[in-house]
């Protein structure tokens, strides 16, 4: 899939603000700093499109982007920020819940983990969470090209016998760097075939 076009539409803390219609919805989230607006900009090829921070944390709306006129990709804000606080954690978690389980358009989540880590509680949670409410996700792995060859390999099979403890099945695992590019075509392929079964 060739991106012709993408911007951004709108804003906002409500499912119900959500743009109207019918187009499918590919939500973007993960840990705070897990690298989530650099790799939109990177899928988008628009530098400044999501905001990037060192910040971690800053994301706290749903944001929407319209991608050639197609679809959706939306950018959540990124879960388990701890200097946020007890009750902006618990704002937050509300906001991703709501557009989660109430959003019909949502065709999937891409679910952001660093790469440079071995698997995370919160990160295996999210995925239970994901599973246990039946919404259709995939794994992105971020960072590649800040870690070495063998710890990547490492660290996903670690994450891959974490994963089938609880399930049959692993879901979907894409490896990708925003720095080089890598992951790209992969995404935006899957993407695009979806599309096209819709």
């Amino acid at each position: 899939m060739e991106i012709k076009k993408a911007e951004f539409v709108i804003s906002n803390t409500q499912v119900k603000k959500c743009p109207e219609g019918n187009m499918p919805e590919y939500a973007f989230i993960g840990r705070s700093n897990v690298g989530k607006s650099s790799l939109i900009n990177m899928l988008t090829n628009k530098k400044g499109l999501a905001m990037t921070s060192q910040t971690p944390g800053k994301t706290m709306l749903i944001n929407h982007f319209m991608i050639n006129d197609e679809w959706y990709l939306v950018d959540l804000p990124g879960y388990g920020y701890a200097r946020r606080g007890k009750e902006g954690r618990e704002q937050i978690r509300k906001i991703i819940d709501h557009y989660l389980l109430d959003r019909e358009q949502l065709t999937c989540v891409f679910l952001l983990i660093d790469s440079r880590l071995e698997p995370q509680k919160i990160d295996m949670d999210f995925v239970e969470w994901l599973g246990e409410n039946g919404i259709p996700f995939c794994i992105v792995l971020t960072k590649l090209d800040k870690i070495s060859k063998g710890q990547k390999s490492a660290n996903r099979l670690k994450l891959e016998e974490k994963l089938l403890q609880t399930w049959e099945e692993l879901p979907l695992i894409f490896e990708t760097s925003s720095e080089k590019k890598v992951g790209r075509e992969e995404l935006l392929n899957y993407i695009d075939e979806i599309n096209k079964q819709l």
